[in-house]
């Protein structure tokens, strides 16, 4: 094909979607108001008869939507729109069944249902919007301590965030109810049973009112002793009080009940909630986001785990991907660092011998300068220790099959002061574990092997000699989830906190856990704090206090700050946040994206500035995006006097030269100064559209013999389809493609006109457009069609 041909070709599928598109959109506005699918998030097989339950949103607003959109509102009426919506559901599908209804905070009902009748339940009238329910557990591995051995990590991370301080001034959480949103709580531990009344909460999984931890359960209870334990464990703020809504069972648990949990807990007047669950569904409309945005416009503060699926970008889930919940990454708490030597005979070196980690400094200085014996027991699996004796001993592994960790452990339930790891193959081992329970040394294979060659020569004894080099500062923990939300494209997480290592009671004892669950009770109890010290701020005033004061972090490795959607506006520093006399909201901004082709775009944003001082106050600003890149113009006001106690809101425009700048995600802050206090507020901006899979244009235009359904995908998708609906009624008729693996770019597909090998009866239908790529759908309507 020669040149000319091929360009030909091109101008004339260029025309082609020019008036596809025109054509396609011009259907899409006859046809929008009569014939509106609702909104489908997650992933279902909608060729499966298989049931499936589903939780529907109804466009009928909640009783707290309706409260704050000037609408009002009422439990009969939601109650009564979800009755309408299920009667009709049941005259289209057979057999479905009505699970939970909510109205408070949450508009709508979960049912169950198969998944090819989905489709079905889109185009019934009332319905806004149908997610996936689901299925949550809990995945944290649990270290049980003997109450004489704790190393009390969460006495450090409260006072590390400076929350002692406070206590000292009496503010210690009195008066405030924390919700917990778990797996229930033990609310006759030693440390937790001053903080329940008669009243403890509601159990969704068994459906009574006794919330208890079920048997071989944790989480919950190790979440509640981290916001207001008060005994041998002692929470960020220990005098405040806790009800337990027990959403997650042995076996895990669905949205249906976490939606309930976050209605009842509002319902039940509690101040803040703690969620420390997800899912990785990264978007801001999902169900339990939702719950929880109208949570927090009921002025309940809403505390959300960030998830443990980091460390890459958009790996946060839902409900972290809320709008407007505080959403809280994991850090890992300043630690010493030491070079270890070891000695096992006159002239013998082990050059590689380096810490791989331990429970606490004191264990590990333990060791230094004495001399034991050593014993080597292969791989380290449990069987590898039957017939060894290593009783006071060091036990010399080798790396392969199983964790490190477990490695470590079954030595310790052996009777080892500690454990010299080497490697398998060449080079060093890679990794340095913090908080394993025995002080552990690694070697590479040379030296390992050279170990070996000490034991068999006889040489049985091996000394440490231990020196501290210096401290790792306060770093973001690599499991922590990273933002930015999609669709809204905000920062997230919103802060970070201590979640590595935390020791917190558990049912019967105590326990050391990690997660950025165990981070965000941290925050729900700093929360607590702030509100009994400041009884009349609004959600976004704590929000913004806990952001505002947030100490930015500095990644050791690199020697510069964290990414904004690693750490949000950093670690909480809770007097700091208490004691504020300025609120900058929100206290992070997304200028959003920038799509135009060429040209300059220019977007009008704003903020809130409140003066929480007695005098009057003039503040500066300044915004820089991070390299000074040449086509990023934004202009704001400067010397903004506040008068005290007063609001004032400051205007920003953004320019945005798409001719100079490269596609991609820009960061940046925003400067506030009042002469003597700076805040710093994390600032992003993308141009281009962000890489996040989305179907943009299609249509369906008749031919000889059936139909052309053109597409054009951006980024591919995984699964493209095509669902036809009659006209008249209104209803699902079938797939009409189904089509796996579709490259990125524009795509014609021809179609028959039959649907599951039957010719349609001639009348008006309808054509819908499903995209999919990495676990996110989203469809648009593709216009009309006759069979004739």
């Amino acid at each position: 094909m020669n040149r000319i041909t091929k360009l030909t070709i091109f101008l004339i599928i260029l025309t082609m979607v020019a008036f596809f598109s025109t054509t396609g959109m011009a259907n899409q506005k006859s046809y929008s108001d009569k014939y509106n699918l609702a909104e489908l998030y997650g992933e279902f097989d909608l060729r499966s008869e298989e049931l499936v339950t589903v939780i529907v949103e109804l466009d009928e607003p909640s009783v707290v939507e309706g409260k704050h959109t000037g609408r009002k509102q009422t439990k009969e009426k939601v109650l009564a729109a979800a009755d309408n919506v299920v009667e009709e559901l049941g005259r289209r599908v057979a057999g479905v069944e009505v699970y939970r209804k909510y109205y408070h905070v949450f508009s709508g009902f979960s049912v169950n249902l198969p998944q090819n009748q989905i489709p079905q339940l889109l185009s019934i009238p009332g319905v806004k919007a149908v997610y996936p329910n689901i299925h949550y557990e809990v995945n944290t591995e649990i270290i049980p301590l003997d109450w004489e051995v704790i190393h009390p990590k969460m006495l450090d991370s409260a006072p590390y965030i400076g929350a002692p301080l406070l206590w000292e001034e009496g503010i210690t959480g009195k008066g405030i109810t924390v919700a917990i949103i778990d797996t229930g709580v033990d609310y006759t531990h030693p440390d937790l049973a001053h903080a329940f009344g008669d009243y403890k909460g509601w159990d969704f999984v068994d459906n009574d009112n006794d919330p208890q931890e079920g048997p071989g359960q944790y989480h919950g209870t190790h979440v509640a002793g981290t916001v207001a334990g008060n005994g041998l464990i002692k929470g960020v703020a220990p005098e405040a009080k806790l009800l337990a809504y027990r959403v997650l069972g042995p076996q895990g648990g669905t949205t249906q009940d976490v939606v309930a949990g976050i209605e009842r807990a509002v319902l039940d007047g509690a101040n803040i909630m703690n969620l420390s669950l997800g899912n990785t569904l990264n978007s801001p409309d999902w169900a339990t986001s939702i719950a929880l945005d109208w949570a927090m416009a009921e002025g309940v503060v809403a505390v959300t785990s960030n998830g443990n699926s980091g460390p890459n970008n958009w790996t946060v889930g839902s409900p972290a991907a809320s709008r407007r919940a505080i959403s809280v990454g994991a850090t890992q708490l300043p630690y010493n660092l030491y070079d270890v030597e070891i000695f096992t005979s006159e002239g013998v070196v082990y050059p590689t011998s380096k810490i791989m980690g331990f429970p606490n400094d004191n264990a590990l200085l333990n060791i230094d300068g004495k001399e034991y014996e050593f014993v080597y027991v292969g791989l380290g699996r449990p069987v590898d220790f039957v017939g060894k004796n290593v009783q006071g001993k060091v036990a010399l592994i080798i790396r392969g099959e199983i964790p490190f960790v477990n490695k470590v452990t079954n030595a310790k339930n052996n009777g080892a002061v500690a454990a010299i790891i080497f490697n398998n193959v060449a080079g060093e081992i890679p990794f340095y574990i913090p908080g394993m329970d025995l002080p552990t040394i690694k070697l590479d294979n040379v030296d390992g092997q050279k170990m070996l060659a000490q034991l068999q020569a006889g040489y049985n004894k091996v000394k440490f000699n231990i020196e501290k080099t210096g401290v790792v500062p306060e770093q973001v923990a690599d499991f922590s989830s990273r933002g930015p939300a999609a669709q809204t494209w905000m920062i997230k997480p919103d802060v970070v906190a201590p979640g590595v290592g935390i020791v917190s009671s558990v049912p019967g004892g105590y326990a050391a856990l990690q997660g950025t669950s165990m981070a965000s009770p941290h925050v729900a109890g700093a929360a607590a704090l702030i509100l009994q010290k400041n009884p009349h701020w609004g959600v976004d005033d704590v929000k913004a206090a806990l952001m505002n004061t947030a100490e930015v972090l500095i990644n050791p490795v690199t020697g510069k700050p964290y990414p904004h959607n690693t750490q949000g506006a950093g670690s909480i520093r809770v007097k700091e946040a208490v004691n504020t006399e300025t609120l900058i909201i929100p206290g992070s901004y997304s200028f959003g994206k920038f799509i135009k082709d060429s040209g300059k775009q220019v977007e009008r944003q704003s903020f809130t500035i409140k003066n929480l001082s007695n005098q009057r106050v003039t503040y500066n600003f300044d915004v820089e995006f991070f390299g000074n890149p040449e086509g990023i113009k934004v202009m704001t006001s400067n010397n903004l006097r506040v008068n005290p106690g007063k609001t004032q809101g400051v205007n920003l425009n953004v320019q945005v030269d798409t001719n100079i700048l490269q596609p991609g995600y820009y960061e940046g802050k925003i400067t506030v100064s009042d002469g003597v206090n700076t805040y710093s507020i994390p600032a992003i901006l993308f141009v281009g559209e962000p890489d996040y899979p989305r179907i943009t244009h299609g249509g369906i235009v008749p031919v000889d013999g059936g139909f052309i359904i053109w597409t054009y995908l951006p980024g591919g998708a995984d699964l493209f389809e095509v669902w036809i609906y009659r006209d008249s009624p209104f209803f699902y008729v079938g797939d009409a493609l189904v089509i796996q693996n579709v490259a990125p770019g524009y795509h014609e597909f021809f179609w028959d006109g039959k649907i599951n090998g039957n010719n349609l009866p001639r009348t008006t239908y309808h054509a819908f457009l499903y995209a999919e790529k990495a676990g996110v759908g989203q469809y648009l309507y593709g216009g009309s069609f006759q069979i004739r």
